[in-house]
């Protein structure tokens, strides 16, 4: 097989992938079937060609009519030729079946954790969530929930919680996300590090950053 790296800028610029947006490592599709059994006879489908092209994504039906497809290639760690090709056959199948795509619908949520000395929690973290540890990050041996990675700090910093939230999003959703957050009353920490992501807090002082892979 070919596994030939697609950086997120190149995959932005491809044709037959519309349907298709870059969340993190991964490329995501949302698609709205019509009905519960539309849904699952469109992931039918997708299972047939993943099973053909030996190349296979991580499916989600969710009522009434939601079907969320993630690909990525395992052996990259990243996205690769494999599923853009793949990419393109599963939005013809949805085409198909008269599926609707929500390019705008796709996100991952992580949990992001400060702390002074990530060896010493992360054992804790791990155990009770019954994650398993990848390269420092924790991820659920599942893959249903979601990520929690440490955020290393260089000395105390009392002033700040020590957990926020990333929601990474299709790069162009996040600047209509954080005008939403921030007209729902949260504020702007920082933009500093806009496109990539974007500091927001709650009225609290709770903090979440809104992220896209732009400018990484």
């Amino acid at each position: 097989m070919d596994y030939t790296p697609t950086t997120p800028e190149q995959f932005a610029a491809l044709e037959g992938v519309d349907d298709w947006r870059v969340v993190v490592a991964g490329i995501q599709a949302d698609f709205r079937a019509g009905s519960f059994s539309g849904g699952a006879a469109l992931v039918a489908a997708i299972a047939s060609a993943a099973d053909a092209a030996d190349h296979h994504p991580d499916l989600d039906l969710r009522y009434p009519d939601r079907v969320r497809v993630v690909l990525s290639s395992h052996v990259t760690g990243g996205v690769t030729t494999q599923d853009v090709e793949l990419a393109r056959t599963i939005s013809a199948a949805a085409a198909a079946a008269g599926a609707r795509p929500e390019p705008a619908a796709p996100q991952l949520v992580e949990v992001a954790i400060d702390t002074m000395d990530a060896a010493r929690i992360r054992p804790f973290w791990a155990a009770v969530l019954g994650y398993r540890d990848d390269n420092g990050s924790l991820v659920d041996p599942n893959r249903i929930g979601p990520p929690v990675w440490f955020q290393q700090l260089d000395e105390p910093n009392p002033g700040r919680g020590r957990f926020h939230i990333d929601v990474s999003v299709p790069h162009d959703v996040a600047e209509s996300r954080v005008a939403a957050a921030l007209a729902a009353g949260g504020r702007l920490v920082s933009d500093r590090f806009a496109r990539s992501w974007w500091v927001l807090a709650d009225a609290d002082g709770n903090e979440a950053c809104v992220c896209t892979w732009q400018d990484r």
